[in-house]
């Protein structure tokens, strides 16, 4: 067992929020069609506030930090936000499009000690990646932005999700990562905005086109293990936790209001009216959350799947119910095995899209 892995069942024993996701604003200066946030500003939160927020966290026990946005370095006190962490020994993690990361951005957050830096890259082709991100000239400017990180030694973990646009580009951005020297992560979900319309879904890679990327290779690894059949569901599984979210790890937004997580847009609490660690405590959402079990999944509890699916509770409950299956979670567990998962086959009955991918699927022999 890892450490990491150590430290997250101590951290579930002791009721610890070990990680916490803080989007430091929802501004950017980018507009990636995909994006499941608005980018104006709401009143988010002021230096002051986020420094006594920090405060909290570490008198919590959190020690994971990732700080994102909307773009984080568009608040003028962005480093001062990161040196400020760094000072309370949080272990930082940043999410950035890095178009305004130059030489001196960079060498300051190699002084600061800044963990891994998260840089989403769409495409290696400019007419792909400026075409998502609306704005000419992103590919260069994010691509110089990991070239000087990567010159100075620092983490870099390129993030690239899989749309209907850039279907056919995983692998040359996977192998720009390798040029770079950089972690390269392939992620096939859209997720409805975080208010709940699902308009940007229509972004989303086809069921094909998935199926083309979760059968190379190259991009997933072993095919036998990635593709295996799900094996028996035994006990440890029906007992177990459906995900980390409001268990060990929750998500602030620019404005206080806290989540279980990114993707899961249940309301918690706000820490501008209530101290985090009351609220981590005393939420009666949370409370809810970490009472659900594998066997008190709808429909996902007698699922062959159960134990290795990917399911996600937020994307179940923008559906409509946190504890029923995840249609998109359905439909890449069956590309991935060839085996429909319980919520497909339940969704025979009523006309559901994962019910149609089960004949619409192009498997490979």
């Amino acid at each position: 067992m890892s450490l990491v892995q150590q430290l997250n069942q101590k951290a579930l024993a002791k009721g610890v929020p070990l990680s916490v996701h803080l989007d430091v604003t929802y501004r950017c200066n980018e507009r990636c069609e995909h994006c499941y946030l608005e980018h104006d500003d709401r009143g988010e939160m002021s230096t002051a506030e986020i420094r006594t927020l920090l405060d909290q966290l570490a008198n919590a026990g959190v020690f994971f930090l990732t700080l994102s946005g909307g773009e984080p370095l568009v608040r003028l006190d962005c480093f001062e936000i990161i040196e400020y962490a760094r000072s309370l020994q949080f272990n930082v993690k940043l999410k950035t499009n890095a178009i305004l990361i130059h030489e001196k951005e960079a060498q300051r957050l190699k002084r600061l000690g800044v963990e891994q830096i998260q840089i989403s890259l769409y495409s290696h082709r400019a007419e792909i990646h400026d075409g998502i991100t609306k704005v000419q000239g992103s590919l260069d400017r994010t691509l110089e932005g990991i070239r000087v990180l990567r010159s100075l030694g620092l983490k870099v973990s390129i993030a690239n999700v899989l749309m209907r646009s850039n279907s056919n580009d995983s692998e040359s951005v996977r192998a720009l990562a390798a040029e770079f020297g950089a972690h390269y992560t392939l992620d096939p979900t859209i997720t409805p905005m975080i208010d709940g319309r699902r308009d940007v879904l229509r972004f989303r890679a086809s069921a094909s086109e998935v199926s083309d990327v979760f059968h190379n290779a190259a991009l997933v690894g072993d095919l036998e293990e990635f593709c295996t059949p799900p094996a028996a569901v035994d006990d440890s599984i029906r007992e177990g936790l459906p995900c980390s979210a409001g268990h060990t790890a929750c998500y602030i937004s620019p404005y206080g209001d806290l989540y279980p997580c990114v993707q899961f847009p249940l309301a918690c609490g706000n820490v501008r009216r209530q101290a985090f660690a009351e609220i981590w405590r005393d939420s009666p959402q949370l409370r809810e959350v970490r009472s659900i079990r594998g066997k008190d999944l709808e429909t996902c509890s007698v699922c062959s799947h159960l134990g290795t699916c990917t399911r996600c509770p937020g994307l179940a409950y923008m559906e409509g119910n946190m504890r029923g299956p995840s249609s998109v979670d359905c439909e890449k567990s069956f590309i991935r095995t060839g085996i429909p998962s319980a919520g497909m086959m339940a969704g025979a009955t009523n006309g559901s899209i994962s019910a149609r991918s089960l004949v619409q699927i192009q498997l490979p022999a």
